[in-house]
């Protein structure tokens, strides 16, 4: 299986988060992905990402949101920002209006949806060679490559049409599939401890794109307000939504039912090319999850994923243990195989 890394991540390297009432390391670090690439590297052939016009990055995201994105932390620092921390909203709009302040700066409360997602000087250019790293992955597919790992940071599945939280400012599972989908439909299967919220909301309505997610409750969890089960889509995309949300402390056996349950679903979508949300936050050892899976369960999840047999792309979302997230991610491509 190639890999596709882009060292550029590493320019964006929040310190902090605003939650629980005050300023928290932020766990999304670049040590996450250099943990990745140092298990898997000598084993799979890394390989740098391509470049692509902007023009497909606009359509999943809206034009206005990008430009925010790629100047907003510019503009803070013209208006007086200082310190480490990065931009954070300070004001929500909480969508009750659908405009928007003139002021750059205080686009960060129309188009974010949380505290904890700072935006940096580099933050837009590492998100979009996250990007461009899935939709390396995406072309590859499309060339007749069987399977490719995108090693994208930040994650995306978080970030809606032109809302950023959880870590992610763009989606890049949901352009790789809206780029494969060209090609014929296409499922996406999110496997992130966190309901992906974003992936979601940008495919609800479409009859090209299954979105499956496995992830925990958000009656106990973030993102809160999405991945309830009666969330099955909408108009075109009525039934092509399915949500599989579990509880505190789920353990392999029953993650492993509900991965063959998702699987099913995917099976009978018969899709053309399969991309998967690979977040290993599931692990037991994560600090942001309280599932129980052991790392030499993600062997097993690679593996089950093989068996769709259809062209596939896994693209990097959480996990936040140091120690671990590399020995998952490793396991995951050992078990595919391909």
């Amino acid at each position: 299986m190639k890999v596709i890394y882009s060292p550029n991540h590493k320019r964006h390297a929040p310190r902090h988060q605003f939650i629980g009432g005050g300023l928290r390391p932020n766990p999304e670090v670049p040590a996450r992905a250099e943990a990745i690439l140092r298990a898997i590297q000598g084993t799979y052939e890394v390989m740098p990402p391509r470049a692509f016009s902007m023009d497909v990055i606009r359509a999943v995201h809206a034009a206005g949101y990008l430009r925010f994105l790629e100047h907003a932390h510019a503009a803070w620092m013209d208006r007086g920002g200082r310190g480490k921390t990065g931009l954070i909203p300070d004001t929500f709009a909480a969508r009750v209006s659908s405009r928007k302040p003139r002021d750059v700066v205080h686009q960060a409360g129309y188009y974010g949806f949380e505290t904890q997602t700072p935006i940096l000087e580099h933050t837009f250019a590492a998100a979009r060679d996250a990007t461009f790293c899935a939709l390396t992955g995406a072309s590859m597919l499309l060339e007749g490559e069987p399977s490719v790992y995108a090693l994208s940071r930040p994650p995306g599945h978080h970030a809606t049409r032109d809302l950023y939280g959880g870590y992610c400012y763009l989606n890049h599972a949901a352009v790789a599939a809206s780029y494969l989908s060209e090609g014929g439909r296409v499922a996406v299967l999110d496997v992130d401890y966190h309901h992906g919220n974003g992936t979601q909301s940008i495919f609800y309505g479409s009859d090209a794109v299954l979105f499956v997610s496995i992830h925990a409750d958000p009656d106990f969890e973030f993102p809160w307000f999405s991945g309830f089960e009666d969330e099955t889509g909408a108009g075109a995309g009525r039934g092509l939504n399915v949500n599989l949300p579990l509880s505190v402390g789920t353990d392999d056996r029953l993650y492993l039912e509900t991965l063959d349950h998702a699987l099913n679903e995917v099976d009978r979508f018969a899709p053309a090319f399969l991309v998967v949300s690979l977040g290993v936050d599931i692990c037991r050892k994560d600090p942001l999850g309280k599932f129980a899976l052991p790392v030499s369960a993600f062997e097993t999840i690679g593996r089950r994923l093989a068996l769709m047999d259809v062209p596939t792309l896994l693209v990097q979302e959480g996990g936040y243990h140091l120690d671990s997230i590399g020995a998952c991610v490793k396991n995951v491509l050992d078990g595919f195989g391909r």
